[in-house]
């Protein structure tokens, strides 16, 4: 796999060879816990990254400058790799790949043999549809978990936690009124879809939220991963969710806006007040924007 031609090969016939055959299924708790060190070989593309699009990718470029920054450390007696690959559990065996595919590539060219991994669940696409297309609700809520959500202990306004939590893989706090403002928008009408550009697994989002007596619908992490275009399956999910839902309130530290599908008009309200009275103003303004006068 030293030249270009041959790896080309080599990734169009792992693509194929995995069409119809890789099914995702769930880690369990115990397979998430640690990093682990796992064969090369045993992990595959993902058809959907771009890395595995012809059209797009991959980057011999970024692929090269791995390849010498891992040769270099083998000089020096260092681990090559030390950040892991982010994989999901797949059937028959292995894992596929979520973030980490030039690294991969770079360690099967340097004929590395294990690289770290790390295991997580991620909502896919099919996942997704499901819930949107079970819903009995035509409005929904977006909110960004690192930016909003995830407070450090030194915030001064975080929710208390409600005793201790064993085992948590999240140990960021949560800002003061979220669990009131989740409760609010779930009894009025309203599904939950919460956003990381981290790769957490969608069981320890959970798991986080259930700490504070909070339901979320949606869980989507990794969006901070760049895309040049979108699969199928995503332009499926995304016109799913364009047609179910008339209009979706983004919910920011500083603003709320919401936007109608249908019009693809938007009005922005501020949210600048202490963190004390955020989620309460929060409600003020979703109250307005459901107002039989705002439609």
């Amino acid at each position: 796999m030293a030249s270009s031609n041959s790896f080309d090969q080599f990734i169009s016939d792992e693509i194929e060879k995995g069409k119809g055959l890789y099914v995702p299924v769930k880690a369990s708790r115990f397979e998430r816990m640690f990093v682990k060190w796992h064969d090369c070989k045993e992990l595959h593309p993902n058809p959907d990254d771009e890395f595995s699009d012809p059209a797009i990718g991959p980057s011999y470029r970024i692929i090269a400058d791995y390849e010498r920054k891992f040769r270099e450390r083998l000089k020096m007696g260092e681990v090559p790799i030390s950040e892991p690959l982010i994989v999901g559990k797949v059937h028959p065996e292995g894992y596929m790949l979520i973030n980490g595919h030039h690294r991969w590539a770079a360690a099967l060219k340097v004929e590395i043999k294990k690289v770290p991994i790390k295991i997580i669940n991620m909502m896919s696409e099919e996942e997704l549809q499901r819930i949107v297309e079970s819903s009995q609700h035509d409005k929904r809520v977006t909110m960004d978990l690192d930016e909003v959500v995830f407070k450090s202990r030194w915030d001064n306004y975080i929710e208390k936690e409600t005793g201790f939590h064993f085992g948590s893989r999240i140990k960021k706090k949560m800002m003061l009124g979220i669990p009131a403002l989740f409760n609010y928008l779930t009894t009025h009408g309203y599904d939950i879809f919460v956003y990381s550009s981290e790769f957490y697994s969608i069981d320890d989002i959970r798991r986080y939220f259930n700490r504070f007596f909070v339901h979320v619908d949606g869980i989507i992490t990794g969006t901070g991963k760049k895309n040049v275009k979108f699969s199928e399956s995503q332009k499926t999910v995304m016109n799913l969710i364009k047609n179910k839902y008339a209009k979706t309130i983004h919910i920011d530290n500083d603003s709320v806006i919401c936007t109608h599908s249908g019009t693809g008009d938007f009005e922005e309200y501020g949210l600048e007040v202490p963190g004390s009275l955020w989620s309460k103003k929060a409600i003020e303004i979703i109250e307005k924007i459901d107002a039989p006068h705002a439609e």
